[in-house]
């Protein structure tokens, strides 16, 4: 909303982003390593494990947020090894963030000296919403309070009574998340945990007299993951073809 019925970000602002852009980088190559022990997956070349050692020693003695050059290297030629490639691509069978490919692939521009962060690499920035976040914004010669609030279920208790008299609520749900689990229920498909939310919403005592809309976003990664990962991993009853567009139509459904 801000990019688009505002300035955007500032170049101040955006730059406050470079951390948040950096410790994403990261922390998703991070996650991919670790998970190919659990997946018990080998780097094609032997010698990358000692990159992997050398990848962890200097992230951890690195200020927080920060992509130094001998990082950078070691990052690039990790990402170019086709086990670490294979594990990403097994990446719905373990917690990543979906910026990762993004900024990974774009290690060179990201650590070029006095990069600033773009419009679209602040909207892939992934920080974790707690409590409430208050946007203003104007449309049309009206001006808008909007509202981001936390949809983990520990942040959940803080805010779904608060909102009584709201105007509107605009629900957002990643199409992509329909082979995903929660972070903090393995056991729970994104996807349905967000379709019982969004039916407990639309039968909330509070939200009575208030209109909700319904936004599902993330439709570029839904596209590129649907001919490589089944629907029927959220709905088993699904019987169509894995082409985003029947499988888009079934969700809308």
């Amino acid at each position: 909303m801000k990019i688009i019925h505002e300035t955007g970000y500032s170049k101040e602002e955006c730059e406050q982003y470079r951390p948040v852009v950096f410790s994403n980088t990261i922390q998703s190559l991070m996650a991919i390593i670790r998970a190919m022990g659990q997946l018990r997956i080998d780097f094609a070349d032997c010698s990358k494990a000692d990159y992997a050692r050398q990848f962890f020693t200097l992230a951890s003695g690195a200020e927080e947020g920060e992509l130094t050059p001998d990082l950078v290297q070691v990052m690039k030629r990790l990402w170019a090894d086709p086990g670490v490639e294979l594990c990403f691509s097994r990446s719905r069978e373990y917690q990543l963030n979906d910026s990762a490919a993004y900024y990974l692939n774009s290690l060179d521009r990201i650590s070029q000296p006095g990069y600033v962060p773009t419009q679209q690499d602040v909207l892939r920035t992934r920080v974790k919403t707690t409590g409430i976040i208050e946007t203003h914004f104007t449309f049309k010669g009206l001006h808008f309070k909007m509202f981001d609030v936390g949809g983990q279920r520990s942040e959940r208790k803080k805010w779904i009574h608060c909102f009584e008299g709201v105007t509107a609520i605009i629900f957002c749900v990643a199409l992509s998340g329909y082979d995903l689990v929660l972070a903090e229920d393995e056991e729970m498909n994104r996807m349905i945990e967000s379709m019982k939310l969004f039916d407990s919403i639309c039968n909330s005592k509070w939200f009575v007299e208030t209109s909700i809309i319904l936004f599902l976003n993330k439709k570029d990664l839904f596209e590129e993951k649907i001919t490589k990962s089944p629907l029927t991993i959220c709905f088993p009853e699904y019987t169509g073809s894995n082409t985003y567009e029947e499988a888009a139509a079934y969700i809308q459904m």
